[in-house]
């Protein structure tokens, strides 16, 4: 019978690399080529056996990246040498990390694919700052969505996520956020809607900001803010410890990296 190659995609999660899966590392651990995307922390790689060639192919909003279509050829022929690959990718592989897109190319040629699931940031990150993404006092479920418009222009319906009630996690959103914020308010989502940014959740450069919807923008642009940023919107974020106390104002707050237990 003959032996079909498997290239296993990782999710890394949001940063810290004890947050990594048991089954992840146990992954890492057999790889003897690891492809490792930008946003992975390097402590992740720490888990890699000696003698694994780590291959960094850069992917980040707003900059330059590798060409996805490079990063397929170079996971199907690596696998076809005989290597063991590894596609590390932060947060989870299924959640705006084209992990959808590198399935099929792998598919295509023949190889065998496993997905071993990360946290993705958009759960993560407001965990870090004590913020759940749902809590049935304040909202009834949530929407993840992406900041970036399509290739073809295409946007989110704002407008409908502006009424559908749900909390708002939008990744890649920083740069923007003008754009966003007024198709929220066009559609009718008050100014005062509370809001949060966590910024390299997880990780010693992690920072983060409570304000209201009406001052996001501002708030991003005094603070310094940026990519990877995770950007929650609704009334959910009043669960926030570091919400309690701070009045309707919720002025803006910006600290480093902290234990929320």
């Amino acid at each position: 019978m003959t032996h079909v190659p498997t290239v296993t995609l990782v999710g890394a999660g949001p940063g810290d690399a004890e947050l990594l899966t048991i089954k992840a590392v146990k992954a890492l651990r057999r790889a003897t080529v690891a492809l490792v995307d930008d946003l992975v922390d390097p402590g992740v790689l720490r888990y890699l056996r000696r003698g694994t060639r780590v291959v960094h192919v850069g992917k980040r909003g707003g900059c330059a990246s590798t060409p996805q279509a490079f990063i397929h050829k170079l996971m199907v022929a690596e696998a076809q040498r005989g290597e063991t690959v590894v596609r590390v990718k932060g947060g989870d592989p299924f959640v705006f990390g084209r992990g959808g897109e590198e399935c099929d190319a792998l598919r295509a040629a023949g190889l065998h694919v496993e997905v071993v699931s990360g946290l993705t940031a958009g759960i993560a990150g407001p965990a870090a700052i004590g913020l759940p993404v749902t809590d049935r006092r304040h909202s009834r479920g949530v929407a993840l969505v992406t900041g970036h418009a399509g290739t073809d222009g295409g946007e989110p319906d704002w407008a409908a996520l502006a009424r559908c009630g749900l909390t708002l996690v939008i990744y890649m959103g920083v740069m923007r956020l003008p754009v966003i914020v007024d198709a929220l308010r066009v559609a009718g989502m008050a100014g005062d809607t509370p809001a949060a940014l966590v910024s390299r959740a997880h990780t010693p450069a992690q920072r983060q900001a409570l304000c209201r919807l009406g001052t996001l923008v501002d708030t991003v642009a005094a603070q310094g803010l940026q990519s990877p940023c995770i950007v929650v919107i609704g009334d959910v974020v009043q669960a926030a410890p570091m919400w309690a106390g701070q009045g309707a104002a919720a002025p803006q707050i910006t600290a480093a990296h902290q234990a929320t237990g």
